[in-house]
């Protein structure tokens, strides 16, 4: 079985290392990030810890230490399992076999640090994962294995990640390392005319333009549930949207309504208007506050319930 050297984050990256280690493989060395000071420590470095693993944590993976480091362990080859510190060549290189690493995207499309939210928020169809070649470039390197799935047209962030692009990027890094380690894998240069590139889904991205169209408004939240929650003001109040439902009621808002506003308050919900719809907002978590149901907060506040809002919807096909 491979010798590993192991570079990653978070949930994925211990999920990752699990699974090689169930199979089999030797860890010979995790590199994790630092300690942030009162922060949680990593999830991959605290399993590397309890299993005993040699791990290491650098400021920088570009310098000489993190450099010495990797050369120690004599590795095989690289694993880069959800990893924001930049990785240089001359770091990723000294494994046996190279190094590869995971995207949760069809590179060369969306490439950057929100890859899993922003197809989502354009309306895609598909996405998946790929494994590359990690090169100087921000996702630009050769791609060794790549697999697509579908994103339903209610899915969230959280149910396309954790149902679908988790498992299936934890696969992908296995089958990818058996490839590369018996020379059966073709590396393919990106298409660089195809690559398109977004950045942090920030709160800048997330707020809600209600004169938008229904679907685009709808789009966001979902790309945005569960982190970092599309906002919008309701009520003088800045109030981040979860789950909801959208309501097709034709091309323009009725007479006497603006994207916006509120077009009713049901015992579960605030419906919202935007063009060509209505949100049906069933869970929000108003600034300072914990995640609630919307019909909660409607009562809470005193907002107006408004019921003829039903009779625009259009009946579902």
């Amino acid at each position: 079985m491979a010798r590993i050297a192991f570079i990653g984050q978070q949930e994925f990256g211990k999920a990752v290392l699990e699974a090689f280690i169930a199979r089999g493989d030797t860890i010979a060395g995790v590199f994790c990030v630092p300690d942030k000071p009162g922060a949680r420590q990593d999830a991959l470095k605290a399993d590397a810890l309890a299993l005993g693993l040699q791990v290491f944590s650098f400021a920088s993976l570009r310098s000489p230490e993190a450099e010495a480091a990797m050369r120690s362990l004599q590795a095989d080859i690289g694993i880069m399992a959800y990893v924001l510190q930049f990785a240089p060549q001359s770091f990723v290189n000294i494994p046996k076999h190279g190094t590869i690493q995971f995207h949760p995207s069809l590179l060369p499309s969306h490439r950057g640090p929100s890859s899993i939210s922003w197809p989502i928020a354009l309306g895609a169809r598909e996405t998946g994962v790929t494994i590359f070649r990690p090169t100087d470039g921000l996702d630009e390197g050769p791609v060794v294995l790549q697999k697509a799935c579908t994103i339903g047209p209610d899915e969230t962030l959280g149910e396309l990640y954790f149902n679908k692009l988790f498992p299936m990027g934890v696969s992908a890094l296995l089958e990818a390392t058996d490839m590369v380690l018996a020379g059966r894998h073709e590396e393919r240069v990106q298409d660089e005319r195809q690559a398109t590139y977004e950045g942090w889904m920030h709160d800048d991205e997330c707020e809600i333009h209600w004169p938008g169209h229904v679907d685009t408004v709808y789009n966001l939240i979902r790309a945005c549930n569960p982190a970092p929650g599309a906002w919008m003001m309701l009520d003088g109040v800045k109030v981040r949207v979860y789950d909801c439902r959208k309501h097709v009621v034709g091309r323009f808002v009725p007479g006497g309504h603006k994207p916006g506003d509120i077009a009713g308050v049901t015992e579960n919900a605030i419906v919202v208007w935007a063009q060509g719809g209505l949100i049906e907002i069933l869970k929000l978590r108003p600034e300072g506050g914990g995640k609630m149901g919307a019909g909660d907060y409607a009562r809470q506040r005193g907002l107006v319930s408004e019921g003829a809002w039903r009779s625009y919807v259009r009946p579902a096909a």
